[in-house]
C-alpha cells in the first residue's frame, strides 16, 4: 500500500490495495491514521460488488440507513444510490441531488458520522474530462486560523443543528425529487445540540464543527449576535487555502473524514451525462483513539 499525499490542504491517493479483500489489522490502522492526517482518501481503480463494498465500509463503524429510506441497493438499505439515471421502468435509479451545498453528513444527529465512502460506478464526462467534482474544506485548518479572541469566546459553546434546514433547501430546487419530510421522518431527526469546537477522535486536535448546511444558531446567545458570528464562521471556511477538490474517475473509492471536513457536490453535469455512485455512511461507533494509538 502506497500513500501519495496531494500536497494540498487535504487529500491523498492510496495505491496498491484491493478493497474487495478483507483488510488486515495493519492496513486498517494505516488507513484510519491516513484519514485523520489527509481528510480525503482516494483508492483508484477499485472493482468490487455491493457486499464487499459494504464490508469494507463497515470495518470502520456501523453503517447508517438514511432517514428517507429511498434509493438503496437491493438487500442493502445501508448502501444508498446517488444517480441522475432513469431505469427501464422510467423511475429514478438514485437520489439526484445528494450533497449539493456545503455541509457535514449526520451533523444533525447526536450520533455523529466518522466518514463517507463513495464508489464511482459511472462518472459524467464532457470533452474527455470528468465533471461533477466533490469539494472539501479543511476544518482543522479553519479552527487553527480563527482569531484567538473568537476561540476563547466560543470555547465550550454549543449550537443547534437541524436536518430539515438542508433538506428544504434541496427540496425547493428545480428538478428535485425530494418530498417534504413526513411527520414520522421529522420525528426521527429532531434538532440537536453540538459543540462548536470538537476534538477530533483520530488526530486529537480541535476542529471547527459548524457549517451553513445544518447549523441554525448558537445556544444561550442573543440571536443577532449568533447570526453575526455564524456568518463569520461560514465565510471564514471559504478561504481558498482550505479548499480541496476531487475529480472523479470510474472505479474511484473516495473515503472522507466526516468530522474534520465539510463537503459539497458540484452539479455541473447534465441529465444525459450519467452518474452512478454507491454510498455508505460510517457512523463514529468505534474507539478510534485506542485504534490509532
Amino acid at each position: 500500500m502506497n500513500i501519495v499525499p496531494s500536497g494540498q490542504t487535504l487529500g491523498a491517493r492510496i495505491e496498491g490495495i484491493d478493497l474487495g479483500q478483507p483488510l488486515s489489522d495493519a492496513d486498517f490502522k494505516t488507513i484510519l491514521r491516513a484519514l485523520g492526517q489527509h481528510g480525503v482518501l482516494c483508492f483508484p481503480k477499485q472493482s468490487f460488488a455491493v457486499p464487499e463494498f459494504a464490508s469494507f465500509a463497515r470495518r470502520f463503524g456501523d453503517l447508517e440507513v438514511n432517514v428517507a429510506n429511498l434509493y438503496f441497493e437491493a438487500g442493502y438499505p445501508e448502501i444508498m444510490i446517488l444517480s441522475n439515471m432513469i431505469g427501464a421502468d422510467g423511475k429514478p435509479l438514485g437520489l439526484n441531488d445528494a450533497g449539493q451545498g456545503w455541509h457535514t453528513d449526520m451533523f444533525y444527529s447526536k450520533d455523529i458520522a466518522l466518514a463517507n465512502v463513495l464508489h464511482a460506478q459511472k462518472v459524467p464526462e464532457r470533452n474527455g474530462q470528468s465533471v461533477g467534482e466533490t469539494q472539501f474544506r479543511n476544518m482543522h485548518a479553519a479552527y487553527d486560523n480563527l482569531p484567538q479572541e473568537l476561540k476563547e469566546k466560543l470555547a465550550g459553546r454549543t449550537a443547534i443543528h437541524d436536518f430539515e434546514k438542508f433538506w428544504e433547501v434541496m427540496r425547493v430546487r428545480p428538478g428535485s425529487r425530494r418530498n417534504k419530510l413526513t411527520p414520522e421522518q421529522r420525528a426521527k431527526k429532531p434538532p440537536v445540540s453540538q459543540p462548536i469546537f470538537r476534538i477530533h477522535p483520530i488526530t486529537g486536535k480541535p476542529i471547527l464543527y459548524a457549517n451553513p448546511g445544518y447549523t441554525m444558531y448558537i445556544e444561550d446567545m442573543d440571536r443577532h449576535e449568533s447570526d453575526v458570528i455564524l456568518d463569520y464562521l461560514f465565510r471564514h471556511q471559504e478561504r481558498a487555502d482550505f479548499l480541496y477538490a476531487h475529480h472523479w474517475a470510474e472505479g474511484d473509492v473516495l473515503m472522507w473524514d466526516n468530522i474534520g471536513t465539510v463537503h459539497n457536490a458540484v452539479a455541473d453535469y447534465m441529465p444525459y451525462e450519467p452518474r452512478y455512485m454507491r454510498r455508505a455512511q460510517v457512523m463514529a461507533t468505534l474507539d478510534y483513539p485506542a485504534l490509532v494509538a
